[in-house]
């Protein structure tokens, strides 16, 4: 994928809004963005992994992986909705994608592990998509959110709100591109 692509999180809370989910798949798939690459939250699966973990105690290496498990899902389902949207599974630049369209991301490739990515709740969907925007040279990466982001606030101020994952600070600070949070309002807050 060339350098001028972006990275776009679609987070699972847009589940409560089909309507704005559906429209930005579409807007995606259009071109709307230029070239992409779709970073699906965990949504509802993500929530039935933090569910099970409560109830059963199992560690957040696994529940780490079942997170990223259920983006893969949600990945699955934006493909549902919008047919013209491709699935990858990989991170390197030169496989991440090619042409001008959308693809939408499984990170089932880190099932194994990586030396970047902590393994557990501190980082989520949020932290990965920056990850892969820097690990592929975009020069934005948008998180479309159903909160919106005072005006003038930054990633540390993101994670003491809760907007984005506690990891989302750390990552930022390595990622040389352009940050920004779309609210339900299309109000766009940079850091």
């Amino acid at each position: 994928m060339s350098a001028d692509h972006v990275v776009v999180k679609l987070g699972g809370s847009l589940l409560a809004d089909p309507a704005r989910l559906r429209a930005r798949l579409a807007q995606l798939a259009a071109g709307a963005a230029g070239p992409c690459l779709i970073v699906p939250g965990g949504g509802p699966f993500a929530e039935a992994v933090r569910t099970a973990q409560a109830a059963l105690g199992f560690g957040d290496a696994l529940a780490h992986r079942l997170a990223l498990d259920a983006m893969g899902r949600m990945a699955e389902v934006f493909r549902a909705i919008e047919p013209g949207l491709e699935i990858f599974a990989t991170v390197l630049p030169s496989s991440a994608g090619e042409g001008s369209g959308a693809r939408v991301w499984d990170p089932c490739a880190l099932r194994a592990g990586h030396p970047d990515i902590p393994e557990s709740w501190a980082v989520t969907s949020d932290s990965l998509a920056l990850w892969l925007a820097r690990e592929t040279g975009a020069r934005a990466c948008i998180l479309v959110k159903s909160a919106d982001a005072p005006a003038g606030s930054g990633p540390a101020d993101w994670a003491r709100l809760g907007l984005v994952d506690a990891a989302f600070p750390a990552f930022a600070a390595r990622y040389p591109g352009t940050i920004r949070i779309e609210g339900p309002a299309q109000g766009r807050v940079a850091a």
